[in-house]
């Protein structure tokens, strides 16, 4: 997998996405992709193979290949990087394999703040699916309301770690910034996207929240899953502390739990509020046990992470 990060020549709309044994319906994620209105120039899937599995060459036609990436060397920075590298483009489309583009103007709308040459990423608007649970509704509306906004650096005190809070999911880069700031960190468990951020808040470059660009991505995670998942996101700001350790993280957190607390009881959901609560202690158990993973031993560690494969 090699690095391939200078010396590009610019044009148009690159995507790339990290694929890994993706569902019958990734086909119909790239059909979204191909009838966009501004037309990418390039989608680069990089496909992680382990043992037994074959590149997916069926997909790769057209604007459309196929990279392969060893399944122990992905990383989710790394990873993201290698498909930096491929690209030549003035913007990277960064998604995963499971955000499915709600209409053919995804592209169109993530491209409208960049014409503010101080706009690094604009990122879209998460819709939970249709049958996803109200917990998991009422979260991707507080996470992504109907609102746009502009984040910088003078948005740190008010808005605190939720400053940095960019997705994968589905984010477009400015290819000359992201070169300019050194690119994704090569070795991360998790949350490369907002380390990405916190390169762009703290050079003096703003962040984008589009919510006219849409994608329908969710997930309904038990209380076991959400302990794994905030204990490598606790591990991630451990290993970047330089970055997370002066920024405030638990008070956002408290302020959207109360939230959505409020908003369940006053709809009668009272099971449901009390489930969410459930999930907040899991939660910040995992987060807290994940802040001090380096105390813990190695066993624990492999009980506790969602990403097995980053601890060989």
């Amino acid at each position: 997998m090699e690095d391939k990060t200078e010396g590009c020549t610019k044009r148009g709309v690159d995507i790339i996405i990290p694929v890994y044994k993706p569902g019958p319906g990734f086909k119909n994620i790239l059909e979204r992709l191909l009838r966009q209105t501004v037309q990418a120039s390039h989608i680069y899937l990089l496909q992680t193979i382990d043992n037994g599995s074959s590149l997916m060459e069926d997909l790769a036609e057209g604007i459309v290949s196929v990279h392969p990436v060893l399944k122990k060397e992905f990383d989710h920075g790394a990873t993201r990087r290698f498909g930096a590298g491929l690209s030549d483009a003035e913007f990277m489309l960064f998604m995963t394999q499971d955000a499915i583009p709600k209409d053919n103007k995804l592209i169109e709308k993530l491209l409208v703040p960049m014409a503010d040459k101080n706009i690094a990423v604009s990122y879209a608007r998460q819709m939970a699916g249709k049958d996803a649970d109200i917990l998991e509704k009422m979260t991707r509306i507080y996470n992504y309301p109907k609102e746009s906004s502009v984040k910088s650096e003078n948005d740190l005190d008010k808005l605190g770690i939720k400053t940095y809070f960019c997705s994968d999911v589905c984010a477009m880069y400015r290819k000359s910034v992201y070169e300019e700031l050194g690119g994704f960190v090569k070795k991360t468990i998790f949350n490369e996207d907002m380390i990405m951020a916190s390169k762009v808040i703290n050079a003096g470059y703003n962040i984008a929240y589009c919510p006219d660009a849409k994608v329908i991505h969710s997930h309904s995670y038990t209380c076991i899953q959400q302990f794994k998942r905030n204990f490598d996101l606790g591990v991630s700001q451990k290993q970047y502390s330089e970055i997370f350790g002066n920024v405030s993280s638990e008070k956002e957190g408290a302020g959207y739990a109360g939230k959505i607390i409020k908003s369940l009881i006053k709809r009668g959901e009272v099971f449901k509020a009390f489930y969410f609560v459930l999930q907040c202690v899991f939660k910040l158990a995992g987060y807290k046990a994940g802040l001090h993973y380096d105390k813990l031993p190695e066993k624990l560690i492999l009980k506790f992470t969602m990403n097995k494969g980053y601890w060989d």
